[in-house]
């Protein structure tokens, strides 16, 4: 199965292509697209967790990926899975599926904790 997202012209063109050279039969779903932005994806990885890093967990070892699995925790809860005799915990979910809506709802949860530590984090421009 090929999946095409459309969000610029040259992506409209690159999806008519695919469709040219793929064999037929084949089925088409045109659906709105919902998902988060990029915008709103480099504001979370680039403002929101450097902010956050910036006040004494670099210093400790974290990183951005490090406290993306603690907030996706914290925010849809854990989970613990086991393999090769270990355990360990896990996110119940993750980022990828939210749309804009619940993706604002997320980072809007990460601010509230964040400022509970003391940590004030800009607002997007």
């Amino acid at each position: 199965m090929i999946e095409i997202n459309v969000a610029k012209q040259e992506d409209k063109r690159a999806s008519l292509e695919a469709l040219r050279v793929t064999e037929m039969p084949y089925r088409v779903k045109i659906a709105k697209g919902r998902r988060r932005s990029i915008e709103q994806n480099s504001y979370l990885w680039g403002v929101v967790y450097d902010t956050i890093l910036q006040h004494g967990l670099r210093d400790q070892g974290w990183t951005r990926e490090d406290l993306h699995e603690y907030f996706l925790g914290e925010y849809h809860g854990w989970q613990t899975i086991e393999g090769f005799g270990k355990k360990r915990i896990k996110p119940v979910e993750r980022s990828s599926g939210k749309n804009k809506m619940e993706f604002v709802d997320y980072i809007a949860f990460i601010q509230q904790k964040a400022a509970e530590l003391g940590v004030v984090i800009p607002e997007p421009e």
